[in-house]
């Protein structure tokens, strides 16, 4: 069997990309950093950005992470299926671009455990800092859009 035969016979092809990165597209300084990792992606698509505010957004497609729990902090899912949070998709996404060195000093141990506290800081005060609502309130405003995508059909009648 010629190799071009095996790889149209082939269940399923690995992913182009090396990481999945879970985002929250309503966040500006989200936004900001995930326009600035787009760019040094310059379209190879070794990161697959997942906008988790996105309303077509499914956990099913993503290792059953479900948008409250993608809220709440950061999450990466590898090729492999493996899900990263926290500094550690930062560490992992700096990496696959090429500029791992940023990141690299949280792999001492003492840095990672003082990197994961802080970004535990950031990622609790997030929404209060960028002027959004808390977790709970878009968790049931995403639920009210999604139950009903036509305001119209769910008025109740006076």
């Amino acid at each position: 069997m010629s190799s071009a035969e095996t790889i149209t016979r082939s269940p399923q092809q690995a992913p182009s990309w090396q990481i999945k990165l879970l985002y929250d597209g309503e966040c500006p300084l989200c936004l900001r950093e995930v326009h600035f990792l787009q760019q040094r992606d310059g379209g190879r698509g070794l990161v697959e950005f997942v906008d988790i505010a996105d309303e077509s957004y499914n956990p099913e497609d993503h290792s059953g992470i479900d948008y409250e729990t993608a809220m709440g902090r950061i999450h990466g899912i590898l090729p492999d299926g493996k899900i990263i949070k926290d500094i550690e998709v930062f560490r992992t996404v700096y990496e696959i671009l090429g500029m791992g060195w940023i990141y690299a000093p949280t792999r001492l141990p003492i840095l990672n455990i003082l990197a994961n506290q802080i970004y535990t800081i950031w990622a609790n005060l997030r929404l209060k800092l960028t002027g959004r609502p808390s977790l709970a309130t878009l968790v049931a405003q995403r639920q009210q859009r999604l139950d009903c995508p036509d305001d119209q059909k769910c008025r109740l009648e006076r």
